[in-house]
């Protein structure tokens, strides 16, 4: 995890991200959630949010996936992870560096994809419904 190592590597990471350049290879779990961490410390929870729902489909796109009923972009797990690294992000010690809340965040959810399981009761991520439009888990409701 060498692109938040630096706000140098974080800034290279996130312009590859945003021109959809960053390797497809590398963008893993901990890169989402690098990805929505950078956006978190820039932004309130509502513009990040607006700005990783556009720019996760472009990534998508320009690296030759398409997003439809059942593949690419996935609502649900976007809002529900930009909720989960946004509550992590808040409980951080004031005055903590961005760099290393961002560091943090990657580390402590670096094994944590299937992290959405515990929350819903059947397979989200197969759900058309979930990956067009926000689904609460049960619990948040």
């Amino acid at each position: 995890m060498n692109f938040c190592e630096s706000e140098e590597s974080l800034a290279a990471f996130i312009r590859g991200f945003e021109d959809g350049t960053f390797p497809k290879t590398q963008w893993t779990h901990q890169a989402h959630v690098v990805m929505a961490s950078h956006y978190l410390t820039l932004h309130l929870v509502a513009k990040a949010t607006r700005i990783v729902r556009e720019r996760i489909p472009a990534y998508n796109v320009a690296q030759g996936g398409v997003n439809t009923a059942d593949s690419g972009y996935h609502e649900t797990l976007t809002v529900f992870w930009i909720a989960v690294v946004a509550a992590f992000l808040a409980a951080q010690p004031p005055g903590t560096p961005r760099l290393a809340i961002i560091h943090a965040a990657a580390e402590h959810y670096a094994g944590e994809s299937r992290l959405h399981q515990r929350y819903y009761g059947y397979n989200v991520m197969a759900d058309s419904r979930a990956r067009r439009e926000w689904v609460p888990p049960p619990a948040w409701v």
